[in-house]
């Protein structure tokens, strides 16, 4: 079975957005992926993603294009995984943590085979089964 990668909004954007300051580090650690792993999120990065894309010509069509083409697949539910998720956003209300975020870290704990695609500092704070750091594709410093 291939390594999952859970993806978040930050590089879902830089992947369709020529003018994010990430976009070709992005495109660049996707290509190292591709016939490695799986990318999976949830719909709350989806939303946000809409949302921050929202300028961007073509953006329903490329995001809907990753979803339908299987390049992402959604793997949460987050009925199932209320009160863990609810929990890990009272833990870190002090970030604050959003909705999206909460449901990436417990993806990472249902998976622990799995790292998190972000360009958001905030996950290098927060911990899966309250004290192991997750492992991220993130951008050095």
């Amino acid at each position: 079975m291939a390594s999952r990668v859970v993806l978040d909004a930050g590089p879902l954007v830089a992947l369709i957005d020529r003018e994010d300051r990430f976009h070709n580090w992005t495109i660049a650690q996707t290509k190292t992926l591709e016939s490695r792993v799986e990318l999976v999120t949830c719909e709350a990065v989806l939303s946000e993603a809409f949302f921050l894309t929202r300028h961007v010509p073509g953006n329903v069509a490329a995001l809907f294009s990753f979803l339908e083409g299987g390049a992402i697949r959604l793997a949460f539910n987050l009925s199932e995984n209320l009160p863990a998720t609810a929990a890990l956003m009272r833990k870190y209300s002090d970030v604050p943590m959003s909705i999206a975020d909460a449901c990436l870290v417990r993806m990472s704990e249902i998976d622990e085979r799995t790292r998190i695609f972000t360009l958001d500092s905030d996950f290098k704070i927060y911990r899966r089964h309250s004290r192991q750091s997750i492992p991220l594709i993130f951008p050095a410093p």
